[in-house]
């Protein structure tokens, strides 16, 4: 089971040739979790999964088993999504092994799989990898959308807890009414129209603004969920944040912020950041 309503989908560091920096990223963790941050979202939706290959994949993920505090105290989700099956099913494998609490289960960017070719794809990796799973759905990136029907499909497995980015107000709504569950939660990802969202039925924050403010994009969150008023200096440090982050390309801007504080997490790969 993954509890926390609100995690952080961490960016990956890169060095100045564009090579894994390990440290980096698992510093940036570091420093959310002194911060009071109780879950990130690693090698996920910052854009940045699917330039990582499997070998930095497995690197990453050896260098977080090797985090004790971290990996104990926190309840981090790991991505896992390919172009090819047998990719992500070796890597689900290997995170069953782990103390990773969840995967966030993304389909292939690209290929557009049917429906039932992404239903079987998804049960595969979760029968591999053994770890409570938030399906990813996100067509702008990969150009296929999951149906209404295949999500319900999906939450028959007792291990799907969710989705991200399940799609507009009218699709949540279809979804809601067929689920044979009490609980299935709805992640937002990112703040844009958040509170739009919420309105409908979104109940969980995959946060990227996080990233940069934690405690600010924490307490916006958890205030909209129980309807309280934002005080004027609360909207108005907010809006900057969010200006900050999502004018322009957000993870450029993240990763230039968190290094102007002295969160060393370099660059992007190109061409994101030309």
């Amino acid at each position: 089971m993954l509890n926390e309503q609100f995690h952080i989908a961490v960016p990956t560091a890169f060095l100045e040739d564009e090579s894994l920096d390990l440290d980096g990223t698992i510093n940036h963790i570091r420093n959310l979790y002194k911060q009071g941050i109780k879950s990130v979202l690693v090698s996920g939706t910052t854009g940045e999964q699917h330039s990582l290959n499997q070998q930095e994949k497995m690197e990453l993920l050896n260098r977080l088993e090797e985090e004790e505090e971290l990996i104990n105290e926190m309840e981090i989700i790991f991505g896992v999504s390919s172009v090819r099956q047998k990719k992500a099913e070796e890597l689900a494998e290997r995170i069953q092994e782990t103390k990773i609490a969840g995967v966030m289960l993304g389909f292939p960017p690209y290929i557009l799989p049917t429906q039932e070719e992404a239903v079987s794809y998804a049960k595969s990796i979760m029968k591999r990898s053994k770890k409570p799973a938030i399906l990813y759905n996100n067509p702008k990136r990969t150009g296929f959308d999951l149906s209404v029907g295949s999500i319900l499909e999906l939450s028959k497995c007792e291990l799907v807890l969710g989705i991200k980015d399940a799609g507009a107000k009218e699709k949540v709504e279809a979804i809601k009414k067929h689920l044979m569950r009490n609980e299935f939660y709805f992640y937002a990802g990112g703040e844009v129209d958040l509170e739009e969202k919420i309105a409908y039925g979104y109940d969980r924050l995959s946060s990227i603004a996080g990233n940069i403010a934690p405690r600010v994009i924490n307490n916006w969150f958890r205030g909209l969920l129980e309807g309280r008023q934002e005080k004027e200096q609360e909207i108005k440090e907010r809006a900057m944040i969010l200006e900050q982050v999502y004018q322009g390309n957000a993870i450029v801007n993240v990763k230039k912020i968190l290094n102007q504080k002295g969160s060393q997490v370099g660059i992007c790969r190109s061409p994101i950041g030309n």
